[in-house]
C-alpha cells in the first residue's frame, strides 16, 4: 500500500489561508424606462378625453351669456380674473349697454366704473368700445363668425375667438387658457408653452370634432381637482393615466378637502347655470352700501 500523503504542519501564529470567493456576477444597469411613443400618447390623451367626458359630462361655457355680444364681451373681461367675478359684472354693464350700438356710444368713465371688479378696467373699457365700434361701423352691429374677422377686433385674440366660435357658430376650436395649458403639458401631449402652439398640437391629436368640448373638460378638470398649486391627486379619475400623478395630495382623505365648486360640493362660477349643472348657482356681486 502506497503511504498516505501527511499534510504539512502550519507554523504557529500563521492564519489559515482564505477560501477564494467566487467571482461576483456583474449587475446589468436598471433600463430607463422607454419613452412613449407618439401612437401610445394619442391613444393616451384620447382615453383620458373619453373618461373627462363621463366625469364632466356638463360642461360647458363658465360665462353667463344670451347671445354672441354677451360671450364675446364676457371672455374679454375674463382676462386676469374669474368667470365668477365676470358673471357677477356683466348684469349691470348689459343692463346698461345691451347692444354693440349701446356700449359704442358709452362714455368711457362710465363703463370703467361698472367693470372696475374684473380688474384693469381702464384697459378693458378701452377694449369693449373698440370692438363695439368695430361691430357698429364694419359688421352692421354684429359678431362675425369667422375667426380672422373676430382677431381684427381689439382685444380679441385666438383664445376669445375660439371660445366664440365654439360656443355660439359651432365651429370647433381649442381654447388655450392657464388651465388648458397647465394640464395638457401635465399629461405630456405638449412641451409648448406659446398658447398658439400649443393650440396646433392639440389640435393635432384629437378630431376637430372634439376640439370645443374638449376644451371644456379639461378647464373643468383644472378649476376642480388638477390645480396649478396643489392638484388633488388622491380624489382625481384619470390619475392612472397621468405622468404627473404624485405632485399633488395622493392621500384620498385629504385631496377630497382640495376639490372645488361643485366636487367640494360648493356653488359654481354662473349665476345662470345649464339646467343640468349639478352644483349650485353662484351668488349675485354683494350690493355696494355706503360712500
Amino acid at each position: 500500500m502506497g503511504k498516505a500523503s501527511a499534510k504539512k504542519p502550519r507554523a504557529a501564529g500563521t492564519a489559515a489561508p482564505a477560501e477564494t470567493a467566487a467571482p461576483a456576477k456583474p449587475t446589468k444597469p436598471a433600463r430607463a424606462p422607454r419613452p412613449e411613443s407618439r401612437l401610445a400618447m394619442v391613444r393616451r390623451a384620447r382615453r383620458i378625453n373619453r373618461e373627462l367626458a363621463e366625469v364632466y359630462p356638463y360642461a360647458h361655457p363658465e360665462l353667463d351669456f344670451r347671445n354672441p355680444f354677451e360671450l364675446l364681451v364676457a371672455t374679454v373681461l375674463s382676462a386676469q380674473t374669474t368667470d365668477l367675478r365676470v358673471n357677477q359684472t356683466t348684469p349691470a354693464l348689459f343692463a346698461a349697454y345691451p347692444t354693440p350700438e349701446d356700449m359704442a356710444a358709452a362714455v368711457p368713465e362710465e363703463l370703467e366704473e361698472i367693470i372696475r371688479p374684473t380688474g384693469f378696467f381702464r384697459m378693458k373699457a378701452k377694449s369693449l368700445l373698440g370692438l363695439s365700434q368695430a361691430l357698429r361701423d364694419d359688421f352692421g352691429g354684429e359678431v362675425p363668425g369667422r375667426m380672422e374677422d373676430l382677431v381684427k377686433l381689439p382685444g380679441v385674440g385666438r383664445k376669445t375667438a375660439n371660445v366664440v366660435l365654439g360656443n355660439v357658430f359651432g365651429v370647433p376650436g381649442i381654447t388655450v387658457d392657464t388651465h388648458f395649458g397647465r394640464l395638457v403639458r401635465r399629461f405630456k401631449w405638449t412641451e409648448q408653452q406659446d398658447p398658439e402652439k400649443v393650440e396646433a398640437e392639440i389640435c393635432a391629436i384629437f378630431p376637430r370634432s372634439e376640439w370645443t368640448m374638449l376644451s371644456h373638460r379639461v378647464v373643468f378638470h383644472g378649476r376642480r381637482i388638477c390645480h396649478a398649486v396643489k392638484p388633488a391627486c388622491g380624489a382625481c379619475p384619470i390619475a392612472p393615466l397621468c405622468p404627473a400623478y404624485g405632485e399633488g395630495e395622493t392621500d384620498p382623505e385629504k385631496a377630497k378637502k382640495l376639490l372645488k365648486y361643485e366636487k367640494g360640493g360648493q356653488p359654481g362660477q354662473r349665476l345662470s347655470p345649464p339646467p343640468d349643472y349639478p352644483g349650485l348657482p353662484a351668488a349675485p356681486l354683494a350690493t355696494r352700501t355706503g360712500p
